[in-house]
């Protein structure tokens, strides 16, 4: 796929005047006192007129925020663009690339199959799956489900080259903390052996359609493409031209593949991307396409969502269950609940969710970086039913909201810190 050529230096970007908050929101109060929690979340007026200033001076063409208040989306606004050179405005239908943002939507799906007794959460993973690529080792048999949802099975977040590479695990598994995108990876056709299904397949019918995330998916198709956000360098990567677009870059090619056979790329699980490989690979740049995994849907990485839909998600996770559809009172608060005892921690893991406590009492939250030119946010409190996204098309996206979360919560967290 051809992106364009050149992009403005930060100099020209500054003087253009490149962003300005768009016409889409939904009504919100005249002000919010950040460190108020009386006052809700809705960022300050003042901060907003100034929103754009600083998205300028740290090279982030476009942002999505959401509010969640009493358990309901009770306001969102995007600003800036999708594109620094088209200059395609940032609107309501406008999708982000949510990056690790999309591993806590993954554990909700997850969680709803083992309320159903569909999944074991202590069950081994081999015990439903066990992939070729994985190691013949001890460790690799004892990994429950739980380990992956709270990131204690000891593999690595990806391996460096999965076309020869086996992933073992680098300690026992529950034994300490180790990120792991391969383990969320691997639980993911884990969930295809049992659904029978594709992941966008079982994530629209279980979550996406009863909980109106319009929109939302893991996987690509024309719409889904013309509706994206393209990622920007950081503030300080002064490299001309647009950065690689690695997941749209495959996708469009791993997409004249699923045009061929007539069969979508969301319908699309492991044994089709792995069919279609050599396919994919004959037209796309050698190293941009290597195993399976990387034209297949990514429960760790590749979910698209509006700012809107991640935050209806959101608000599944600070209220009280209401229908049948949804995982269980106490799954939910399993979700937002220390899961393993690892001694020195500032900061827990749920199912799904980073915990920190603050002295305002305990919230959960989670980033997403894709590429470094993808950054994103979420944050919830959940006895106070109130939770924040941030969804941003830059590689500095990750300071602003950290400026938006200050200004709209009053939380400083160690989270952007350590």
């Amino acid at each position: 796929m051809s992106h364009a050529s050149s992009f403005p230096s930060r100099r020209n970007l500054l003087k253009a005047g490149l962003l300005s908050p768009l016409a889409w929101a939904w009504p919100r109060s005249a002000s919010a006192a950040a460190c108020d929690d009386a006052a809700g979340w809705i960022p300050p007026e003042a901060f907003l007129d100034d929103l754009p200033r600083l998205m300028q001076a740290l090279r982030v063409p476009g942002i999505g925020l959401a509010v969640v208040e009493r358990g309901e989306v009770v306001w969102a606004r995007g600003f800036g663009v999708t594109h620094a050179l088209t200059r395609a405005p940032v609107v309501a239908n406008t999708l982000f690339e949510d990056a690790s943002l999309s591993k806590p939507v993954f554990a909700y799906l997850v969680l709803q199959l083992a309320d159903q007794g569909v999944i074991d959460l202590d069950a081994p993973l081999v015990r439903y799956r066990r992939m070729d690529y994985l190691a013949d080792h001890p460790w690799i048999d004892a990994i429950t489900v739980r380990d992956v949802l709270r990131h204690s099975t000891g593999l690595p977040n990806w391996r460096k080259d999965p076309v020869t590479e086996k992933l073992v695990p680098a300690v026992k598994p529950g034994t300490r903390i180790d990120y792991s995108g391969e383990a969320i990876f691997w639980l993911q056709l884990v969930v295809e052996t049992l659904t029978g299904e594709s992941l966008d397949e079982s994530m629209q019918r279980l979550l996406f359609g009863p909980a109106g995330m319009q929109g939302s998916s893991y996987s690509w198709n024309a719409d889904l493409a013309a509706r994206s956000v393209y990622g920007h360098r950081a503030v300080e990567d002064e490299t001309p031209g647009m950065p690689p677009q690695m997941l749209r870059e495959q996708w469009s090619a791993a997409q004249v593949v699923a045009d061929r056979w007539g069969k979508p790329l969301s319908t699309w699980r492991y044994e089709d991307a792995a069919r279609a490989l050599p396919e994919v690979q004959a037209i796309t740049p050698k190293g941009l396409v290597n195993w399976p995994g990387d034209i297949l849907a990514n429960a760790a990485a590749s979910l698209r969502t509006t700012p809107t839909a991640y935050a209806r998600f959101m608000a599944l996770m600070v209220r009280t269950p209401r229908e049948p559809w949804q995982i269980t009172e106490a799954t939910r608060r399993a979700m937002l609940t220390k899961q393993i005892d690892v001694p020195g921690r500032w900061t827990e893991k749920g199912l799904g969710w980073n915990l920190e406590a603050t002295p305002r009492g305990p919230v959960f939250y989670h980033s997403g970086s894709n590429g470094g030119i993808f950054k994103n946010f979420a944050l919830g409190d959940a006895s106070g039913q109130r939770a924040l996204v941030a969804l941003t098309n830059g590689g500095s996206g990750n300071v602003l909201y950290r400026r938006v979360v200050r200004a709209a919560t009053g939380h400083d967290l160690l989270a952007f810190d350590l």
